[in-house]
């Protein structure tokens, strides 16, 4: 029997933040993948290593997590006051699933300088020494992102001082504004609150009633109080990711969000819309261990936050869900508002499980409803490796 040889596609391997993904130049992908559809959702399962059922990705890039189960494709912006186009995919593990559904708020670290070393950025951007405001369009939520990238000798700093919980060592620091995060995507008609309240009675049959704040900011994100669920807020990932009971108990809280906020039509859609809504906890502060051993005093912090993606806890923080965190403790009455103390705020450092992390955001009422025009965070960006990534002949 005749099996074909494999082919070969240009990529970059980068970290973002506490995420890694493949990114792809979009003209470099073979041409039945450069149109959105199944034909570039196989091309990216197969770079990943997915479905795997043996949840390791082991014939793949993925890393099997679902920090590392990404990928990006970038182009010149054809949209007028920005520099490129970029497109998120979560791969799923085990399932034959590219979500598309939102972006990736550490990833959109890397999307700055990756763009630069792909050609995509005019030159006349970029200065031989200072900082590049890359201005990125996030086509899967219409949304921009304004990338600061600094510069040294004309090339991209990606070596430095800036640390960042959840990552090893230490790097430049890209700092980014994300522009009006209110999402305008999937039936959530613009609004930052779906239902039009900061807070809603959750009713989910067989599991419980529970308040919960349904905010589309950043990513479309389900916030509990940690109480409420029977936990203290200061967990880490083996105190939830070991317990089925517990994740299925999540899943089936976070898809009645989902419905609630209008994203999904049934509840059976949930299983294929992962990447969005998040499911996150809030509690007031306390003192906690990390994951890595370091102490985190209640003193150092404003609340304490944790928060799923892909059905497990994530080891620190989705960048996206950090945005929708700085938007809610802005708004009064929210629960994160409240675990964080209440009062005027325009910035909060939360707690997660790999550390601590600051995000901003200042929020204005206009004919009731809350506005935010933009939500600050900094992270980081390295390239890791750089090339072709081969998978068989489609």
């Amino acid at each position: 029997m005749n099996h074909p040889h494999q082919i070969k596609v240009p990529a970059t391997y980068m970290r973002g933040g506490t995420s890694k993904g493949v990114f792809f130049k979009l003209q470099d992908l073979p041409e039945s993948a450069q149109q959105p559809g199944a034909a570039r959702d196989r091309l990216l399962l197969r770079v990943l290593g997915s479905p795997d059922p043996y949840g390791k990705q082991i014939d793949g890039l993925g890393n099997a997590s679902s920090s590392t189960s990404k990928a990006v494709i970038l182009a010149r912006s054809t949209r007028p006051g920005h520099d490129v186009d970029y497109w998120f995919g979560q791969v799923s593990i085990d399932k034959p699933l590219v979500d598309w559904s939102g972006n990736c708020g550490n990833l959109s670290a890397a999307v700055g300088p990756c763009a630069i070393h792909m050609g995509l950025i005019d030159a006349a951007r970029i200065p031989q020494s200072g900082t590049a405001a890359i201005r990125i369009w996030q086509a899967n939520i219409g949304k921009t992102i304004v990338a600061h990238v600094p510069i040294t000798d004309g090339q991209v700093q990606e070596t430095g001082d800036f640390d960042l919980d959840g990552v090893t060592f230490a790097a430049a620091e890209v700092a980014l504004e994300f522009i009006n995060p209110a999402a305008d995507e999937d039936g959530a008609g613009g609004a930052m609150f779906p239902t039009g309240r900061v807070v809603d009675e959750l009713d989910v049959p067989g599991v419980g009633r529970f308040a919960a704040t349904l905010i589309n900011a950043g990513i479309p994100t389900v916030f509990l109080n940690a109480q409420d669920l029977g936990y203290t807020g200061t967990e880490l990932q083996a105190d939830i990711n070991t317990n089925p009971q517990e994740l299925a108990r999540l899943e089936a809280i976070r898809a009645h969000g989902a419905l609630h906020m209008g994203l999904i039509q049934n509840l059976a859609q949930a299983a294929t819309r992962q990447h969005t809504p998040k499911i996150a906890f809030v509690a007031p502060p306390a003192g906690y261990t990390t994951s890595s051993g370091k102490q985190v005093k209640a003193a150092d912090i404003d609340l304490l936050v944790r928060a799923l993606s892909m059905g497990q806890l994530h080891h620190a923080m989705m960048g996206t869900a950090a945005v929708a965190i700085g938007t809610a403790a802005a708004i009064p009455g929210t629960l994160v508002h409240l675990a964080a103390g209440g009062g005027t705020r325009n910035a909060v450092v939360f707690g997660h499980p790999s550390g601590t992390l600051r995000v901003g955001a200042e929020a204005t009422q206009v004919s009731g409803q809350w506005q935010v025009a933009k939500a600050l965070m900094s992270r980081s960006a390295r390239i890791l490796m750089e090339g072709w990534v081969r998978v068989p002949s489609p």
